[in-house]
């Protein structure tokens, strides 16, 4: 069964041996296929429902809500994506802050 259509093209070398072991006739499913399937099913499932977005509430001072607009707007973003930015670099470890 050799595709040879580019819709089939694979993207990377592991991708490329998968098809052609497929090919060949040399790839050999797990034997509890339907289990593995539900579980892979299971934990794509709670990877999407984490990665939807959710809404806070917070309390900013008035004074720094005012300053974080400000730089906002300098850098052409809207303040809240820009506080969004910054708590996803911090959570995401890219900076730390001192305490």
């Amino acid at each position: 069964m050799k595709m040879k259509n580019d819709i089939y093209k694979p993207i990377d070398a592991e991708e490329r041996d998968l098809m052609e072991e497929i090919e060949t006739g040399n790839f050999e499913s797990v034997p509890n296929v339907k289990e593995e399937i539900a579980k892979a099913q299971k934990m794509a499932m709670n990877t999407l429902a984490l990665l939807k977005n959710k809404n806070i509430n917070i309390r900013i001072s008035g004074h720094d809500i005012i300053k974080i607009k400000s730089k906002a707007a300098e850098a052409g973003l809207p303040y809240q994506t820009l506080i969004a930015s910054i708590l996803h670099q911090y959570a995401n470890e890219k900076f730390k802050i001192e305490m």
